[in-house]
């Protein structure tokens, strides 16, 4: 049976090579695989998952506005679909969760969502939130803090390098703007106002 899959964890944990192992299998296979990507995340080019390993991806977009299940109802007729994958699925919609749950238990096609669970703040984003609440299955998929605990949290760097804790919770960026770390350095690093002082190394090279 079809089951909603949420794979989560901090960033650079290996969600996008994950996905795009994934997709790769139901293909070797002789099915199909549909990938989503957010729009609003276009690092890499839009309408493309890309793994920092150098895998990638075309990728169908989705906004807010995005109707998954008719979407992905409306493919499914004209070619069957064998799964679906969600990257950067912290950006979904309440709705579109209840959507992808519907996928899976309507038309029975497996829906597997990668992304993070929390921002910047130690908040959960919605996608996150009712993934946590309604999928079948949560898989943490692990990283490593500098200092060798595993990485739960997400700092946001300003331009200087220096931890910030308030904003608007989306700012895309990678390495130059988000560092994962443990809980524990997460405070630290927001008491402190520095990373420098956390780790004792130079924050561009962490």
């Amino acid at each position: 049976m079809a089951q909603l899959y949420f794979y989560y964890s901090a960033m650079n944990a290996g969600k996008s090579t994950a996905l795009l192992q994934s997709s790769y299998n139901y293909q070797e296979r002789g099915m199909r695989s549909v990938v989503y990507t957010a729009e609003i995340d276009d690092r890499f080019g839009a309408g493309q998952v890309s793994s920092r390993i150098g895998l990638s991806s075309p990728a169908s977009l989705f906004n807010t506005q995005t109707a998954l299940y008719t979407e992905i109802s409306s493919k499914h007729q004209r070619q069957p679909i064998h799964c679906v994958l969600i990257d950067e699925c912290q950006f979904l919609t309440k709705e579109q969760v209840r959507e992808l749950s519907d996928v899976v238990d309507e038309l029975d096609i497996p829906v597997l969502c990668y992304g993070l669970r929390t921002d910047f703040r130690g908040e959960l984003f919605s996608g996150s939130e009712y993934l946590l609440a309604w999928a079948d299955k949560l898989v943490e998929l692990k990283t490593i803090c500098h200092c060798g605990r595993k990485a739960t949290m997400v700092l946001r760097l300003d331009s200087e390098g220096r931890p910030r804790h308030e904003g608007e919770q989306v700012v895309i960026g990678g390495n130059e703007r988000y560092v994962s770390v443990c809980r524990k350095h997460y405070k630290q690093a927001l008491s402190s106002g520095s990373l420098e002082e956390v780790h004792g190394v130079p924050v561009r090279s962490i």
